[in-house]
């Protein structure tokens, strides 16, 4: 693997910012200061809201209300799984409409850019945005987000495995991939690096060596580094200068206190190596390729049949990751109400935001009555509700412009004081 070799003392150059130009691109001030609708109706569910709050109407008017009304840098983490610019319709299980994905090119882009421009607005210091989307709108994307929220401050383009391998008629690769897109609003972000447990067999392979003295795990790596260094890092050590072109990773009298503490493997030919050990607690840190978060494909899974419904494990080490129990978590674009859901697992409160109605019935079908088993649609003998015992209570309010006001009510009228439960 080539590695970059870092130039000191080299003159600084100013970087030419990259923009994405098109029709329609409307300045940052006149998108924040735009009018929106209130939002003044609630209905309550399972008593008062405890922090949980759905607003059901446009989420540009949601955004921009909640910028306004004291939100502004309170949100500690935004996950958002926006439509894909397909230039489809989706349905549920029930093949009733969920939501129209129309928009497509510069209008897509638009859309999307002025709902993030108040996004960053209601971002804290420390927080996060996970943008998913994939291939079609994901790159273009890309450099909207280094405008708004600084390339620099791009922590990360997740490339996700979505299904199973897909055997395709077209005459090209199966598309198996999405793409998350991970920004902080600043440097000082929260970030608590999650793992993955370790299979005892990649264990050996990522490990191969046992240290005699403590009988750990340990892998070789080398002791130097790239570039040549002129001070400590570039003297002999051990009679040895570093090889040509490189440099010490550590000082001479850091390597001699490594080597005493028995973290130096030498070669029979007396060349030195770091000993790494495996911590097999900690796990496995998790890379920008995620294999293990597909979307449902188990009939044994339990969904709510809303389509495009993202993995909840994928959602509860997203949140883990990226804020702190009782932070607050936002998803303006809530669908089927999996990063809520993720959020009230891990003890965050959460704002979501969905216009459609299929979203509405999802989330509170999500909190009151459970989710159905994958396959369930066929046979719906096969589900069973769970005993009073399992279930657990959340609270959370449903706001709505005054217009929609008798549809929510139509739709939580059978549903108030009920039970939360998840599978």
């Amino acid at each position: 693997m080539s590695t970059g070799i870092t130039t000191k003392n080299k003159p600084k150059r100013k970087k030419i910012p990259v923009r994405l130009e098109y029709d329609g691109k409307i300045e940052t001030s006149k998108v924040l200061n735009r009018k929106y609708s209130s939002f003044t109706f609630a209905a309550d569910i399972n008593g008062s809201a405890q922090g949980n709050v759905f607003y059901y109407g446009d989420n540009l008017d949601v955004l921009l209300f909640l910028l306004h009304s004291g939100y502004k840098e309170k949100i500690n983490l935004i996950y958002i799984d926006p439509p894909f610019a397909t230039d489809s319709s989706f349905v549920n299980r029930k093949q009733k409409q969920a939501y129209q994905d129309s928009l497509i090119g510069g209008e897509y882009v638009e859309f999307l850019r002025e709902r993030l421009l108040v996004m960053r607005e209601l971002l804290s210091d420390t927080g996060s945005i996970y943008l998913h989307l994939d291939h079609k709108m994901a790159f273009n994307m890309k450099i909207i987000m280094d405008e708004i929220f600084g390339e620099e401050n791009c922590r990360a383009f997740i490339t996700r495995k979505k299904c199973s391998t897909k055997n395709y008629t077209k005459n090209t690769y199966g598309n198996i991939s999405d793409y998350i897109m991970f920004y902080s609003k600043t440097s000082d972000y929260t970030w608590n690096r999650p793992y993955d447990p370790w299979d005892y067999d990649r264990m050996v392979e990522q490990y191969p060596c046992v240290d005699e003295k403590t009988g750990k795990r340990y892998k070789k790596v080398p002791v130097h580094a790239p570039g040549v260094r002129y001070g400590e890092t570039g003297k002999e050590w051990h009679g040895m200068k570093p090889p040509a072109g490189k440099h010490w990773q550590y000082t001479p009298e850091k390597l001699d206190a490594m080597d005493k503490a028995g973290e130096i493997y030498w070669s029979p030919t007396g060349n030195p190596r770091r000993k790494v050990f495996c911590d097999p607690d900690k796990g496995i840190p998790i890379q920008d390729i995620w294999l293990n978060y597909r979307d449902s494909i188990n009939q044994a899974d339990k969904t709510t049949g809303y389509p495009t419904e993202k993995n909840l494990s994928m959602l509860k080490m997203i949140v883990a990751a990226s804020s702190n129990p009782g932070d607050l978590v936002l998803d303006c674009f809530a669908g089927s109400g999996t990063t809520l859901a993720a959020a009230f697992e891990a003890n965050r409160a959460w704002i979501g935001v969905d216009n459609s109605e299929e979203s509405l019935k999802a989330i509170l079908k999500r909190f009151t009555n459970g989710l159905d088993v994958y396959g369930d649609y066929v046979n719906k003998a096969q589900y069973k509700q769970a005993s009073p015992e399992s279930k657990e209570k959340c609270s959370f309010a449903i706001y709505a412009d005054e217009d929609k006001k008798d549809q929510v009510i139509a739709l939580c009228s059978e549903k108030r004081d009920a039970a939360i439960r998840y599978a």
